[in-house]
């Protein structure tokens, strides 16, 4: 019986994706330095402070971590404060899991401060029970650890606990894990569909019209 719910933010809830896999390229390019082809993948397998100090490593060794991190962080920030949107649907779907007792709570790669500004705006912060992020927990979505602390926050067990997410390596990691993995389709992932849906116990092309999908996967 599913008990609780974990969603992702970034990709998964907000339509964000697309700014993260910009944001190294734009920051680099600002540094007057050509970023490597695959770089916006290579950032998106770290957390930020990860990712700030892969980017330190490899352009700009004469910064400290922290200095790239506020750069990437300066880039990103209005955007999340004032601009990010919901996907399609996902406001109704929360109220739906909310509705039939589902505890919810969240597991983010990115920055609290960012993901508590949009969630904040755009009124569905307080339908989950809490924030937990790789950074703050010094993981990456590579590790279960952000999965197992989640899930033991609301108190449920991975066998009776849903994992929303939108890109392969963190499915993996908790169908790994023993979660019951539900991949959500974004267009910044769309080259690993086919793995992502061979590697989720389910698959949501978008949040609307699920009341069929949640009266069938709530009962199992």
């Amino acid at each position: 019986m599913i008990k609780g719910a974990i969603f992702d933010i970034d990709g998964t809830l907000i339509d964000s994706m697309f700014i993260w896999n910009d944001l190294g390229v734009k920051y680099v390019k600002s540094l007057g330095k050509i970023p490597e082809n695959n770089l916006g993948y290579e950032l998106s397998l770290r957390n930020i402070d990860d990712g700030s100090e892969y980017i330190r490593d490899t352009y700009a060794r004469n910064f400290e971590v922290s200095v790239v991190k506020q750069g990437i962080l300066n880039l990103v920030r209005d955007f999340y404060y004032h601009e990010v949107k919901l996907k399609p649907g996902v406001r109704g779907f929360l109220t739906a899991l909310a509705d039939r007792g589902i505890k919810m709570t969240l597991a983010t790669g990115g920055e609290r401060e960012l993901a508590e500004a949009a969630l904040c705006r755009l009124g569905v912060l307080d339908m989950f029970d809490g924030i937990f992020t790789c950074n703050e927990l010094k993981t990456t979505k590579n590790l279960p650890l952000i999965y197992n602390t989640a899930a033991a926050h609301i108190g449920c067990k991975p066998c009776e606990t849903l994992v929303f997410e939108d890109v392969l390596h963190a499915v993996q990691t908790a169908g790994n894990a023993g979660f019951i993995t539900v991949g959500i389709a974004d267009e910044t992932s769309a080259s690993d569909r086919e793995e992502i849906i061979a590697n989720s116990d389910y698959y949501l092309d978008g949040y609307e019209n699920l009341d069929g999908f949640l009266d069938f996967i709530l009962t199992k």
